[in-house]
């Protein structure tokens, strides 16, 4: 496939394409973009043994563990933002008998951003500074030390992040792949190029003229996206700048759902299991349109010469 042929496909047929048992999987997203569609999806093909890897992991992750799907978290923080603790992955590591044991490998966030910076670089590792003064290290030995070469300084090291499949959701794509986002951007350009295969999930296709002519806003290229997925509302209940805002009352919920692992089950099979897709996920959720965002358009530039 060349890079100008089209990508686009089903979630249903990008999952099961592209993730598979045992796979390192990233669903990255720094509160904004978080492909719940995706994670959805994983869940309802009953992928196994993931090692699901991101800065926050926050509501879906805890979703994905409570379904059996994860066995090993590899992250920086984990939390309902705002809110409180996740329940499912908690029980998880606590090991607790109605939850399968996780496994934990846990770094700063500057951590997890280097061990995805040496990934995208191909390089073994990345040095750093932000470890010095804290016990993060003798709880996870992958952490080491180095000598700078220039100046025989003690550096802190994080071992390069490759993942299987890295799944970023974003405003707008083409056919081909070319990807742009706006707003508030984590590591999603820099878990693309670690990964080594690439899911993009867009909110609108668009032609590629549309790409070409605000070229500073594409974040990943067509040359290393392996499908492209349509599916307005997937970041839901997420957001995405300029689409709709962040359900909050959702994440609120979601306190009380999680710490019970019947009603969490109950969840996942209505919202996640009992439903085929994206689109009937929505029909069940017809308080979404409340958040759909107004028109605030920044500046046009003229890229003219």
């Amino acid at each position: 496939m060349t890079d100008d042929a089209s990508k686009v496909t089903s979630m249903r047929d990008a999952i099961a394409r592209f993730v598979h048992d045992g796979d390192t999987v990233v669903i990255e997203g720094f509160t904004h973009l978080i492909c719940f569609a995706a994670g959805h999806e994983i869940i309802r093909q009953g992928r196994r043994d993931l090692t699901l890897a991101r800065l926050t992991p926050d509501l879906i992750y805890d979703q994905m563990i409570a379904a059996g799907c994860a066995r090993k978290l590899v992250f920086s923080w984990a939390g309902n933002p705002g809110v409180g603790s996740l329940h499912a992955f908690r029980r998880a590591i606590e090991g607790r008998a109605t939850e399968r044991r996780l496994e934990i490998e846990e770094y700063s966030h500057f951590g997890m951003v280097a061990r995805f910076s040496a990934g995208a670089a191909r390089l073994p590792f990345w040095p750093l500074r932000n470890y010095m003064g804290t016990d993060l290290a003798k709880a996870n030995p992958r952490i080491k030390t180095v000598a700078c070469p220039y100046t025989g300084e003690a550096l802190a090291t994080v071992p390069a992040l490759n993942p299987g499949v890295t799944i970023v959701h974003a405003q707008r794509a083409d056919a081909a792949g070319n990807t742009q986002m706006w707003g508030l951007v984590g590591v999603q350009k820099e878990a693309a190029f670690a990964s080594e295969r690439v899911i993009v999930v867009a909110e609108e296709l668009v032609d590629e003229e549309v790409i070409r002519s605000d070229p500073n806003r594409t974040v990943i290229p067509s040359m290393i996206v392996s499908a492209v997925v349509v599916e307005p509302w997937g970041a839901h209940p997420s957001y995405a700048q300029g689409y709709y805002d962040r359900d909050n009352d959702f994440y609120v919920a979601w306190e009380s759902i999680s710490r019970d692992p019947s009603r969490l089950q109950r969840y996942l099979d209505e919202f996640v299991h009992g439903v085929p897709d994206r689109a009937a996920y929505l029909e069940k959720q017809p308080q979404v349109t409340r958040l759909k965002a107004k028109e605030r358009f920044s500046a046009g530039v003229n890229y003219g010469f």
